[in-house]
């Protein structure tokens, strides 16, 4: 159509002088807007009650949601690669916004299987399109501090929490007088979660067009003033070689960084998933817990803020440590917390928060690092491709952490009733995920010769090439 030309790959090349200091704002329109997913603690309760089931089904709402986008991140990459960012956040942020709208209709009619579809199953596109749509763009304007580029990118979606989860609140009291966001006793309607989610659909569209109207892409050949590859390549485990998407699934060090992302993720997302509760829960004495729904709200937060944070200074500092030890700080210092706020996070508040904290920094800073960690091992050819490839870890991350958790809880007792030690054995279990890719992380090695695209040996003049897509 005439109409979406301006979405066509070749209008988006950058002219000659366009500051690359510009992509990151573009980047971070998208990515805060389909950060909003971290932010669902917020209203769970809310949709307990309103469809009258358990936790576990209504945290399959989010699995569902992480599913398709590792999904779509897989199956779409190729096609992001090709189209360019532009066509492709505009196509997000058309599924993003379409699954509040079907979420909406699908809480306000009492349907939990529209919601199931709007928010998971459309929700879950757009976030899978949206999440790897600016990610290679960023790889290849900062071909000098990739990690530097990606943190920029994914921590945009770590924040998306730290706008969502007061906005949802302040939102859902307008819209329901009976609700109070300081009253840890009070849940709001589901008819104010069904408008929350029609407010949110209209307005993260009208956001992430900002970032589609002001991405470019740089023109084939382009590289940073004064960049000399050279010094880049001779870090350890970074190729001068390239490896194509259908290459790269074949070799070890592919599944060995999913299983790193796997493990990584599984440990972290059901604590956020959980967060706004879990404070609560920790700090529960006599059916009262000491901690208020404001506190709780301020704690989602205020993870959102180590999420974020962790994954701009972490991947940042991936590009002196390298990649591989940077996991290493991930998994192993991992380790040590969860096993600490196993044991000790019940004695108070801020030591609580200090181990999620850091813990979540460690979440999202294996997000953030994960892109560079791939254009080290395969290059700069495919590696949007590749990195939408290496998200169903994360989709399957999506289903395993949440069902982890939840399924302890819900055997432990209701909501509103659990307590510390009912976490226990979900942390624990946590400690053994980790350990699982700590290990994976330390069998991580070059890739093989024989995977290398020998039509693809220059990593910074075609990567870039439109004709090539």
């Amino acid at each position: 159509m005439a109409a979406l030309s301006f979405l066509d790959r070749e209008h988006t090349v950058a002219k000659p002088g366009y500051s690359r200091w510009l992509i990151p704002p573009a980047a971070l329109a998208i990515h805060l807007c389909i950060g909003q997913a971290y932010a669902t603690s917020v209203y769970k309760t809310a949709l307990v009650q309103h469809f009258d089931t358990s936790l576990t089904a209504v945290g399959i709402i989010f699995s569902i949601a992480i599913v398709m986008l590792g999904v779509s991140a897989a199956v779409m990459g190729t096609w992001v690669e090709r189209v360019g960012p532009r066509a492709a956040m505009f196509t997000s942020a058309c599924f993003w916004s379409s699954g509040f709208l079907i979420g909406s209709l699908g809480i306000a009619t009492t349907q939990l299987w529209l919601v199931y579809v709007g928010y998971g199953v459309f929700g879950g596109i757009g976030l899978g399109i949206g999440y790897i749509s600016p990610v290679s763009t960023l790889i290849k304007w900062f071909p000098d501090r990739p990690g530097l580029a990606t943190g920029m990118a994914i921590m945009g979606f770590g924040g998306g929490a730290l706008v969502a989860s007061p906005l949802s609140r302040q939102l859902m009291s307008l819209y329901d007088s009976g609700y109070d966001p300081s009253d840890s006793a009070s849940v709001a309607s589901g008819g104010s979660v069904a408008l929350l989610f029609l407010t949110l659909g209209i307005g993260y569209f009208v956001v992430m067009m900002f970032g589609v109207f002001n991405v470019r892409v740089p023109a084939p050949g382009w590289r940073p003033a004064g960049f000399d590859p050279a010094k880049l390549t001779a870090k350890p485990l970074v190729t001068t070689a390239h490896v194509s998407a259908t290459n790269a699934i074949r070799t070890p060090q592919f599944w060995l960084l999913w299983t790193v992302l796997f493990c990584n993720v599984t440990a972290g997302i059901g604590i956020l998933e959980q967060a706004s509760p879990m404070i609560q829960d920790f700090f529960r004495e006599g059916g009262t817990s000491a901690v208020a729904t404001t506190a709780a709200t301020a704690f989602v937060g205020l993870l959102s803020i180590f999420n974020m944070a962790g994954r701009f200074a972490w991947s940042s500092t991936s590009d002196f440590l390298g990649r591989k030890p940077t996991y290493v700080i991930y998994l192993g210092v991992g380790m040590v917390l969860y096993f600490l706020l196993a044991v000790a996070g019940h004695s108070a508040t801020a030591v609580f928060v200090l181990l999620a904290g850091v813990i979540i920094s460690f979440y999202g800073g294996g997000f953030a690092t994960v892109p560079a960690y791939l254009r080290d091992l395969f290059g700069t050819y495919q590696v949007g491709a590749i990195h939408g490839r290496l998200l169903t870890a994360w989709s399957a991350a999506g289903i395993a952490g949440p069902l982890i958790v939840n399924g302890f809880l819900d055997a432990q007792g209701k909501p509103g009733q659990l307590v510390y030690t009912d976490y226990r054995p979900a942390l624990f279990t946590m400690i053994g995920v980790l350990a699982i890719g700590f290990v994976a992380n330390l069998l991580i090695r070059p890739v093989a010769v024989r995977f290398h695209e020998a039509e693809h040996s220059d990593a910074f003049a075609e990567a870039d090439d439109p004709a090539k897509g």
